[in-house]
């Protein structure tokens, strides 16, 4: 049968572009966009989009039907850093959602579903370098609990229910088409901006907090992969560890140097610096490898180089 997709989530920082790489592989009219608030004039010119409370059931119920959904997106949730400050929010949020979409898919009405999960389940006392797949989880973040909540819930629908779900654990997500959205790692997105805005920039986390990062084009690639994967090749209903590449901001600041030898960056670490401690440095993802292919293409200078030539277009506009 031939994907009909809703996305849910479709304004934040991944949603955007995987809106606009899934209208691309699959036909404008096939996927329908959607969130809380409009999205910007390229994305409700390239196709439908509905406003959609993710928490409501039956507003998503009638999206379903009404548009023949068999695949949904689960892409809205309150991020590490927001989440920190509304607990109670973004629990409701990212608890809620992931449960109108998995009953969904357990009464019959979709038939497949993507819900991403994050690095932020592992916790301090998680092993921090080279983390496998199955480890020790002790998130100390709403995000993060929320996230290994969600795990646990996706495989269990999986189990009992013969539910489709699909996951990866994103690793910090770098893109110069959106604008930071809340999360720890974004420092890595708002470096870019303010080195070519102000040739400076003052850091959030300290020199040496060392996170695994992947680049937008690399995470929408995963995406796309791991839905278009034969069930079979899916073995783990949690969600699998994805891996790109480990750097710290001494490290982004050194390749932006390459490029822009008068960017110079300090540091004033704040709350965020406690979420980063609390994560892994790197990841291992040998199960995401084998079982679906995945294998990231971009390091930190061709990250560098994709992000500063993109925003430097962007701001002379």
């Amino acid at each position: 049968m031939k994907s009909r997709i809703l996305i849910l989530g479709a304004c934040g920082q991944i949603g955007t572009e995987l809106t606009a790489a899934l209208r691309e592989k699959y036909g404008k009219h096939k996927v329908v966009a959607s969130d809380i608030r409009e999205g910007d004039a390229d994305m409700m010119a390239s196709g439908p989009f509905e406003i959609i409370d993710a928490t409501n059931y039956e507003a998503v119920e009638n999206i379903v039907i009404h548009y023949e959904i068999n695949e949904v997106y689960l892409m809205a949730a309150m991020l590490s850093a927001t989440a920190e400050k509304f607990p109670a929010k973004g629990w409701h949020l990212n608890m809620t959602s992931l449960f109108n979409v998995l009953n969904l898919a357990k009464d019959k009405k979709i038939e497949k579903v993507f819900w991403p999960s994050s690095i932020a389940v592992f916790g301090p006392t998680t092993p921090r370098v080279n983390t496998p797949q199955h480890t020790i989880m002790e998130p100390s973040t709403v995000y993060g609990i929320s996230k290994q909540t969600g795990e646990r819930w996706c495989e269990y629908y999986f189990h009992k229910y013969g539910v489709d779900v699909r996951s990866i654990r994103y690793p910090g997500i770098i893109s110069w088409q959106t604008l930071p959205g809340g999360g720890t790692t974004d420092y890595a997105i708002d470096i870019y901006h303010k080195a070519l805005k102000h040739n400076k920039y003052l850091c959030f986390l300290n020199a040496e907090s060392t996170l695994p990062m992947i680049y937008m084009e690399d995470a929408i690639r995963a995406t796309l992969d791991i839905m278009a994967a034969p069930a079979e090749k899916i073995k783990i209903r949690s969600s699998y560890n994805l891996a790109a590449i480990s750097f710290n901001p001494e490290e982004i600041a050194a390749s932006i140097k390459k490029q822009r030898p008068e960017f110079a960056i300090a540091y004033e670490p704040d709350f965020r610096q406690e979420i980063a401690d609390s994560w892994p440095q790197s990841i291992l993802d040998t199960e995401a490898q084998e079982d679906w292919g995945w294998k990231h293409q971009f390091d930190l200078d061709a990250i560098t180089e994709e992000m500063l030539k993109n925003l430097e277009k962007t701001y002379k506009k």
